[in-house]
């Protein structure tokens, strides 16, 4: 049975995000956004989203506008800053049902550009937000939000990647559509003779390491690799954790200083270990039909 997907406004309900967000980011109450300030935005412009399997919320997305600053002077946008899917309902579509949904109700409300940040180390999230949704980044922030102490963050800079949103373009609606582009594969790019930027010592029975140092850029295409579960690295090898958030920070900073924007991301499981491939684009490339 599909999720039921509504708004949320009422203080019993947020009360029941309140709760969603003790399970999603255990380990630290004051990271948890409290049911009067989530009603206090949803009064004010803001949208909170609650999925529902059954009665019980199994997901939740809460954003608000705020203003960004253009060569014309503040422009309107939807800062969309947190989405939680219960433990046990993750990989099942829910993140997506809710993207979708907010699509739909910013554009109701005459906004066409959504921002938020995630751990660009993240593949569920680089594969949901990039690849799924169609959002870009080009915008990489160190240590965002400081020193986190929920169970999932504790330890690393908060780095992020700030993606942006074009909720009114082709490229978002060929994703969200009823007939979704399909997502790439490991296969279409190397059919289409791109190739990791960087070579990753990786196997069944080794996590990944990245490279010391950053390699030249160049070209109009860039497959850059980070672990394809980061989280399970951590918990195995914080270390090596580490190595691979001041490498990534290095690479992404290079890279978009250097004009390259992320247009897309790749999944891969075909060597019995998962792996994930970012897709860097600089100006006009002959790919372009594969990454529209």
């Amino acid at each position: 049975m599909p999720p039921i997907i509504r708004l949320i406004e009422t203080p019993e309900e947020m009360s029941l995000v309140e709760e969603l967000q003790r399970l999603v980011w255990p380990g630290s109450e004051t990271d948890v956004v409290p049911a009067h300030l989530l009603i206090t935005a949803v009064h004010n412009g803001g949208l909170v989203l609650g999925a529902f399997l059954e009665k019980q919320m199994v997901g939740f997305i809460f954003g608000f506008p705020g203003l960004e600053t253009t060569p014309d002077g503040p422009r309107a946008k939807h800062c969309s800053h947190m989405m939680g899917i219960h433990p046990q309902y993750r990989d099942g579509g829910l993140g997506f049902a809710l993207k979708r949904a907010q699509w739909q109700m910013v554009r109701h409300q005459g906004l066409d550009h959504v921002t938020w940040t995630y751990d660009p180390l993240m593949s569920r999230n680089a594969y949901l937000n990039i690849a799924r949704l169609g959002a870009v980044c080009n915008t990489y922030r160190r240590s965002e939000y400081g020193d986190m102490r929920d169970g999932l963050n504790v330890g690393l800079p908060s780095d992020r990647f700030q993606v942006d949103w074009w909720i009114n373009t082709r490229r978002v609606e060929r994703r969200l559509g009823k007939r979704a582009r399909p997502t790439l594969s490991l296969e279409s790019i190397t059919e289409a003779e791109l190739h990791p930027l960087y070579p990753v010592s990786a196997g069944p029975s080794a996590w990944p390491r990245p490279p010391e140092h950053v390699p030249p850029l160049g070209g109009h295409l860039l497959l850059a690799e980070i672990p394809g579960d980061f989280l399970a690295l951590k918990d195995a090898d914080f270390s090596l954790a580490r190595d691979w958030r001041f490498f990534s920070r290095e690479l992404f900073e290079t890279a978009f200083a250097a004009g390259y924007l992320v247009t897309d991301y790749v999944f891969d499981r075909a060597d019995g270990f998962p792996r994930g491939f970012y897709v860097l684009t600089h100006g006009e490339t002959p790919f372009g039909k594969i990454l529209s």
